[in-house]
């Protein structure tokens, strides 16, 4: 029984419940309607249970398909990491590596680790995209990057996360002249009833289902911006307070262009360690020059100390 389920068989299983329909996972899949209907009747048969209802108008999945279609999606998962991992035993060099950046990661670190990596590797074209909040999940899952690096732990069953490095994370700041920055009586943070009236930057995710959804809001009142150089700008400019990351305000504290915003919420307390991970598509190859960058990262960052305090 079994020998002759194919993993086509299992594709065209997945893709028409991903898709809802047969004429819809046809087209996705570039193939005839009807090549996907004789798989899944193959498929079927050689399973001995049905695994859609065909008497409504779309196909629905019986109880027999639901609690297959868990095994089907592993069994993809474990052939498609597989094949990558057969098809790096002959791979050569990479012509070109896409990266997809988190700006919210140590930028200047990371400038340094690629400026070793495209000495080493001259023949290798790299290039970097901007990637803010899950954006870089979305770009390597869509095939569109082939490595990301992330501050965003992520759990997706295609994706193979390795975490480098921790860093202070975020703090809230605003302008040395802004009403935020006046000294305050007594040791209790600010609440969200202190800050409803004064207007937040946040920078919105730009990957959650095509929807603005943004993070760490605690304004009534908020300014939307697409990325961290815009927020900074606006926030030393005294539109509003906000979060950005320790290593680009860090300068500012220091000198007085930005002060921290006490919040309640932190109670006093550092904020969190931000992670780094590299992240990439199981069923990717991991050549050599995604492997050397991965090992430069490790070697760059690994050896740096975690930092305790959100403050310098």
């Amino acid at each position: 029984m079994l020998d002759a389920l194919t993993l086509d068989q299992l594709r065209v299983f997945v893709a028409v419940v991903d898709h809802g329909s047969f004429r819809a996972a046809a087209r996705a899949l570039g193939r005839a309607q009807s090549g996907l209907s004789s798989a899944i009747l193959n498929l079927e048969t050689e399973l001995r249970l049905p695994l859609f209802d065909r008497s409504q108008h779309r196909p629905e999945l019986t109880k027999a398909g639901a609690t297959l279609l868990a095994e089907a999606r592993t069994l993809l998962i474990k052939a498609d990491a597989l094949r990558a991992k057969a098809n790096g035993f002959n791979q050569g060099m990479e012509s070109a590596l896409r990266v997809a950046l988190d700006p919210l990661l140590p930028l200047p670190d990371i400038a340094r680790v690629i400026s070793d990596f495209t000495r080493a590797h001259p023949g290798v074209r790299v290039e970097l995209v901007t990637a803010p909040m899950t954006m870089a999940l979305s770009l390597v899952l869509d095939g569109d990057c082939d490595l990301g690096l992330t501050a965003a732990q992520e759990t997706d069953a295609h994706i193979a996360s390795e975490a480098v490095a921790t860093f202070p994370g975020m703090v809230p700041v605003c302008a040395g002249g802004h009403p935020l920055a006046a000294p305050r009586d007594g040791t209790v943070g600010l609440t969200t009833v202190d800050l409803a009236d004064h207007l937040q930057i946040v920078v919105a995710d730009p990957a959650a289902d095509a929807q603005a959804v943004s993070y760490a809001v605690f304004s009534q009142q908020t300014l939307r911006v697409s990325d961290l150089a815009t927020k900074h700008a606006l926030i030393l400019a005294g539109a509003g307070w906000g979060h950005l990351p320790l290593w680009l305000v860090a300068a500012d504290l220091g000198e007085g262009r930005l002060c921290e915003v006490p919040l309640a919420a932190r109670n006093g307390l550092p904020g969190p360690l931000l992670p780094l991970y590299t992240i990439r598509r199981i069923d990717r190859v991991r050549g050599p020059a995604m492997e050397s960058l991965c090992r430069l990262m490790i070697a760059h960052f690994g050896g740096q100390p975690q930092a305790t305090s959100a403050l310098p």
